[in-house]
C-alpha cells in the first residue's frame, strides 16, 4: 500500500497536493485555526451535537425516548470500537504519513510518526456521525457535514493522504452501522431500566414526563370523581 505513494503522478498524491496547496496560500492565523479545528474543534463540535441531542430527546420525552437514547449511547462507542478495529488495519498497511515520502507539503502538525492508513480521526467522526444520524436525522445530517469537512482539513493539514480519509470514512460508517442492530438490542433494555428509576430516569426523560405521567393523570381525575359522589351521597 505504501508503494502506491511514492509516485507523484496517482491521484491520490495529486489531490493532496492540490488540497494542501491551500495552506501555503492561507495565511499563519488562518492555518492556525484549521491546525485546532482538524485536531479538536470538529471532535468537540459533534461531541457537543451529541450532547444537545440528548437534552432534545430527554426534554421532549417521546414514547421511543429510550430507544433514541440508546442511539446516541451507540455513537460514542462505536467511534471507540471502529478506532480499535483500525489498529492491526494500520499495523498491516503500514503506510508511512505523506510528509514523510513527499517533499514540498505545508504540514501544520509535527510529531505524526504513526501509519497513515486509515485516519483515526476520520473514523471516529464518521462513526460518531453515521451513530448519531441513526439517533436523529436532523443532528446526525449536521455531524455528517462536519466530519466530512474535517477529513478535508486531515488533508489540507498534510498529515493523510485523501485515501487515508476516505477508508476512515468507510470504517466508521461501518461500523456504525452493521453493529447497530446488536448494539440496539443490548442497550435499548438497559436505557430502558435506567428510564424506569426513581434517581436516574432524569437522564432519560425530564422530570414530569415519565412513562407513568399518563396513569398519574387519570388518578386525579378518579380522585375527584370520588369526593364528588361521596358530595351527592352525603
Amino acid at each position: 500500500m505504501a508503494g502506491l505513494a511514492e509516485s507523484g503522478s496517482n491521484p491520490d498524491v495529486d489531490l493532496l497536493y492540490d488540497i494542501n496547496g491551500l495552506a501555503k496560500d492561507a495565511p499563519g492565523w488562518f492555518d492556525r485555526v484549521m491546525e485546532f479545528v482538524g485536531e479538536y474543534g470538529l471532535l468537540l463540535a459533534i461531541v457537543l451535537l451529541v450532547v444537545w441531542c440528548w437534552w432534545t430527546v430527554r426534554r421532549r420525552g417521546d414514547e421511543d425516548a429510550a430507544s433514541s437514547v440508546a442511539a446516541l449511547v451507540w455513537a460514542p462507542l462505536a467511534a471507540g470500537i471502529a478506532v480499535l478495529v483500525n489498529v492491526p488495519i494500520r499495523g498491516f498497511v503500514e503506510r508511512p504519513r505523506p510528509f514523510l515520502d513527499h517533499q514540498g507539503l505545508e504540514v501544520l502538525v509535527s510529531g505524526k510518526t504513526d501509519y497513515s492508513f486509515v485516519s483515526d480521526h476520520a473514523t471516529i467522526v464518521m462513526a460518531m456521525a453515521v451513530g448519531l444520524f441513526v439517533a436523529h436525522r436532523k443532528f446526525g445530517l449536521v455531524a455528517l457535514v462536519l466530519a466530512v469537512f474535517g477529513g478535508f482539513i486531515r488533508v489540507y493539514m498534510g498529515v493523510h493522504y485523501p485515501t487515508d480519509v476516505v477508508g476512515g470514512f468507510a470504517l466508521g460508517t461501518a461500523v456504525a452501522l452493521l453493529l447497530s442492530p446488536v448494539a440496539m438490542a443490548l442497550l435499548t433494555p438497559v436505557v430502558r431500566a435506567v428510564e424506569r428509576s426513581a434517581r436516574v430516569g432524569w437522564l432519560v426523560r425530564g422530570r414530569g414526563r415519565g412513562a407513568g405521567d399518563g396513569e398519574g393523570a387519570v388518578i386525579p381525575g378518579a380522585r375527584r370523581e370520588q369526593a364528588s359522589e361521596r358530595d351527592l351521597a352525603a
